[in-house]
Parts: C-alpha cells; structure tokens; sequence
C-alpha cells in the first residue's frame, strides 16, 4: 500500500515539476510577431504588445500593454490601450506543433478614446483591413525596441492569415474599461467608466452576439444586447447591428445636451431597440425625461416628460429624421417631428411640435421646468392649452418660436382685483377669489436664456382684455408693458374717497371709469409673485384721452361743449397730478 502511495505521490510531483517548468520551456515571446502581425492585418492598424507570459493551469497567454494605434488623421496619442491581454489557447497544438489556436481573448482595464471630425466621421471607421495598402506603423509601438525598423505588415487579401474571414475568437471580453467620447473640433469630451464587453463566437466575416455595458457621465447606466456584424470593410461604423439599448439616469448637462453653465439639466431613460443596415440607423422606443430645467430661472419639473418616439439617422450624412413621435405630459399629448444634423460635437435640432386641446392642469407641473411657476397660492384647476412651437438651434442652446394659445380656464385662489389694488381703484376692477380665463394667448420666443412674449392677449369676463409683451430673464423676474381694456365696471363708489384714489377719481368722474377705458400698467416681481404697477406716463395720456369720451364733463375742465379748449389749458396740469399721484414725475 505504502509502495502505491509513493509511486502516486512521484507521479503527482513528477507533473508538478512539469508544470513549473514547461512554460520556461516554451518560448512565448516567439508568437509575438505572429500575434502582432495577424491582430494588425485584421485591423488596419498598426497592433502592439508587451511582454507575454504563459500559463499552462490557465492555458492563456498573457500579454502586457497591448495598444492599437490611432487612425494618423486623428492623432498620435494611441486608440486603444491596456493593461493587460490574456488570451486563450489550445494547450497540445501549442506545445507539440508551436501552433496557436486562440480560444478566448480577455483585456483588462482597457481605455478606448472615439473621436468625430467635423464631416461626421469616427476615428474607428477606418479600422479593418485596407485592401492593397498595410497598416501604419508607428515607431517605438511595438515589443521591439524604438529606432529599430519594424517588420511591413502584410495587406489583408482572400487566403491570407490577414484576410478577415480567418480572424475569429470564441470569446471576446473587455472588463472594467473606459471610453472617452469627444471630437476634432472640441476639447468636450465625455467619459464612460466601467466599460464592459462580450462577444461570442467573434469573426470579422460573420454575425455574432454582443453585449455592452457602461456607466454613464454623470451618474446612470447604460446597456446594449443584442448582434451585432459582418464588419463592414470599408467603414466600421457602418457595420450591422440588432440590438436592444436601454439608458437609465442619463444627466443630459453631462454630456453637453444640455448647458450646465446655465444650471440646466434632466434625466433620461430609454427603452429602445436599435437597428443599423446599409448605413441607416432605425431607432424605436420610449424615452422618459425627469427633473427637467430647460430654461435659466427655472426650476426642475415635478413630472416627468415621456416620449414614444421613432428616428432614422443616416450614418453616412450624419443627418436623421424624427418620424412622427407623440410628447406626453400626464394626460396632454402632443405631436413631434423635424430633422436633426450632426456636426462635431454639436447636434442640431429643426423640430415641430404640435399640441391641441391638451388638458391645462396637467401641464402646470412641468412649467417650472420653463421658468414659469404658479403665483402662490394659485392653482389653473381647468382649461385645455393649445401650442404650435418650433426648436431650432444646437441641442445645448435651443431656441423655442411659435404660439400658445389656454382657452376656458379657471385660475384659482388668484384674486387679480386685489393684485391689482393701486390700479384697481381708479378703474374699478373687480375683485374676486378665482380668476376666470376665456381666453389667454402669446407668440413666445424661449431660450435657454429666458422667455419673450409678444401680442399677448387676456380676455378675462370679470375684468376685459389685457394686452401687451415684455419678459421673463433668467432669474425670474417679469418685465411686462400692458394696457387693460375694461368691459365690465364696478358700480359708482358712494363713500368718500381720499388719498391717492381720491385725488384719481377726480380726474376719472368719480365713476370708477367707464365701459372701453384702457389702463396701461407694468407687471414686475416674479411669475410666483407679479406685482401690478400703474404705468404713470401711459396711465396719464390713455386714461384722461379714454375719461374725455365717455364722461359728461370732467371737474376742472369745464362742459363738453368747452372741452376742446379747456383740455388744452389744463391736460399739462392734469399730466403732472398724475404723475405725482403715484410718486414719480411726468
């Protein structure tokens, strides 16, 4: 027993030694051209690789600072590199025939650097072989010393150990990797950590599984599963894929969509399916857009924006379109289509958006997100809003044109009477808990900026028509220039009236005004706190120009039959009374 034993025990240390020594006894740094040499005529580019090392438990090489270099129209600095390649082997052809049959190939900590020229184009394109011309060689890239020449790479051809159809690898992985995505015209760049890949049955010539994930500039994450080949030959980028693409918690100021010098930013989420033949690129999904701040001044959405959407991008032309694609804001739709061109770093956008009869209510949460709140207190509890709007501009500085239009709407806990009390009381506005809207329209310009109104219109049955334009900057605050056009009228105050409003009903006839008096005004402060301010040189000239044709005769100023003449005298003396009235000079 005791003999069996040992003999087992020999034999066991017998292969021990074997596996200590045998690989010292295979020369694997003699496989690094070949390695070299078929890894550069796949590519099309010139491949190096440090120090290899083998290890028979494992039955792997290794290989130390494997790099890829650059196309040279994009620079120097290497595409690819990392800190370590372990390939796969098959163990008896490697030892009894020297032949090295690759089973799996693993990179660890690789750093990919994708950049895009100013016509669109990816520094990976060119990767593959060039039919009739060899990869580059950059000195000093390779195992061999720099300053040494370097071996001429074969150009990849039908038959070749460089043709693409014998390039193949069982398995394929990238772990815990990093790209940095940016462009030739920009010193933007952006950066994916945590890069990690799988490919299965990988050849250049056929259709294989891939899987990608990533986290994202910013926070989030990001995933793509699907298949993905052939590689196309004659640029990369245009090589098929199927697959299936999701994006959680992208922070769109990370990567440039949105400016994040301005304190603009959101989150998407996307749910999508990819699918990229002959150069076209179909993209269908949903898309979910939260804490959304669009403007300057703003303030971050409560609801989230969601987007059934479908795009056709033309990879050649770095150009796509947004085929019909509905915007969702709880229960308000809207229609979306345009176009949208890649140039650099910048994307373009020449979108419409078309909404009809949306529900108001359901909308006002999302209005921070455009620098418009609520005044406090107030709450739009009905109504439905109409909206015809263009985007035009760089995804980071977008321009919004067009009209908006919020019919039969209900404001309420807004009391505009008593908001307006320093007007009010020489034009009888009056006042009430709610706010009835019949109609309330404006051409908008916004931008990221800020908002302009122009030909904004109010008819408001409690009150008449207000109109006019003016401003919402980036902090918030209105700068609004309006006239009020009165249709309906308080009755005749009986009390006596003293003070500011005394001194002004004396100039209105102690009526309160008349049906067709206009009152111009400003609004300032914010959209959460509007202050109503009498536009005193408006005011003078509109309201006693309005009291002279509708009033049997003003005090001071003599009958209607002597009025021409008396206004003539007197209107200077009226102007600067009215001017001190509310403190400031004519």
């Amino acid at each position: 027993m005791s003999r069996k034993l040992s003999i087992i025990l020999g034999i066991v240390g017998a292969l021990i030694v074997i596996l200590i020594i045998l690989p010292f006894l295979i020369p694997v740094n003699q496989f690094r051209p070949t390695i070299e040499e078929k890894a550069s005529a796949a590519l099309g580019r010139k491949v190096a690789v440090g120090n290899l090392s083998f290890s028979i438990l494992g039955g792997s090489l290794s290989a130390e600072n494997p790099s890829i270099a650059e196309d040279p129209k994009f620079g120097q600095s290497p595409f690819f590199a990392a800190k370590s390649l372990k390939v796969g082997v098959e163990l008896l052809p490697l030892i009894f025939s020297r032949k090295l049959n690759v089973t799996g190939i693993t990179i660890d900590s690789p750093q990919l650097t994708l950049l895009r020229d100013a016509e669109g184009r990816w520094n990976f394109s060119s990767l593959g072989p060039s039919a009739g011309a060899p990869p580059p060689k950059q000195p000093g890239t390779s195992g061999a010393p720099a300053g040494k020449p370097q071996p001429r790479q074969p150009a990849a051809a039908s038959g070749t150990s460089g043709a693409p159809g014998e390039f193949s690898v069982g398995k394929l992985e990238l772990k815990d990797g990093k790209i940095v995505i940016g462009s030739t015209t920009s010193k933007k760049q952006s950066t994916y950590d945590h890069v990690n890949v799988a490919v299965s049955n990988f050849s250049m010539a056929s259709v294989f599984p891939v899987s990608v994930s990533a986290d994202l500039p910013g926070g989030g994450k990001f995933s793509l599963d699907g298949k993905a080949g052939p590689i196309a030959q004659a640029d990369t980028a245009l090589t098929p894929l199927d697959a299936k693409l999701k994006v959680s918690s992208l922070n769109l100021a990370s990567i440039g969509i949105l400016d994040p010098s301005l304190g603009l930013g959101g989150l998407l989420d996307l749910d999508a399916t990819l699918r990229s033949q002959d150069g076209i690129a179909d993209t269908k999904g949903n898309a979910t857009l939260s804490k959304a701040l669009l403007v300057a001044g703003g303030s971050p959405a409560s609801v989230p924006l969601a987007l059934d959407l479908s795009t056709r991008y033309d990879l050649r032309k770095s150009a796509g379109v947004l085929n019909p694609s509905t915007l969702k804001i709880g229960s308000a739709e809207a229609r979306l289509n345009g176009t949208y061109q890649t140039t650099g770093d910048s994307t373009v956008l020449k979108i419409n958006v078309d909404g009809q009869n949306m529900p108001a209510k359901d909308l006002v949460s999302f209005l921070p997100a455009i620098g418009v709140h609520m005044p406090k207190g107030a709450t739009l509890t009905s109504g439905t809003l109409n909206t015809n709007l263009n985007l035009s501009g760089p995804t980071n500085a977008v321009v919004t044109t067009g009209n908006v239009g919020l019919f039969g709407a209900k404001l309420a806990g807004f009391d505009l009477g008593s908001k307006m009390s320093s007007i009010s009381s020489l034009a009888g506005i009056q006042s009430g808990k709610d706010l009835e809207i019949e109609k309330l329209t404006s051409n908008v310009r916004i931008a990221p900026d800020g908002i302009k109104a122009d030909n904004f219109l109010a008819v408001l049955p409690a009150v008449g028509n207000l109109a006019g334009g003016g401003t919402i900057d980036a902090k918030n605050n209105l700068d609004f220039k309006m006239v009020a056009t009165l249709t309906h009228m308080s009755a005749p105050s009986m009390a006596p009236v003293s003070g500011r409003a005394g001194l002004l009903s004396k100039f209105v006839g102690g009526r309160g005004g008349c049906k067709g008096t206009t009152v111009p005004f400003l609004i300032e402060g914010t959209t959460s706190e509007p202050k109503f301010v009498p536009d005193v040189k408006g005011l003078a000239a509109g309201l006693l120009k309005s009291e002279l044709g509708c009033t049997p005769g003003i005090p001071g100023l003599g009958s209607t039959t002597n009025q021409g003449a008396a206004t003539k005298q007197s209107l200077p003396s009226a102007l600067s009374g009215l001017g001190g009235l509310f403190g400031k000079k004519k």
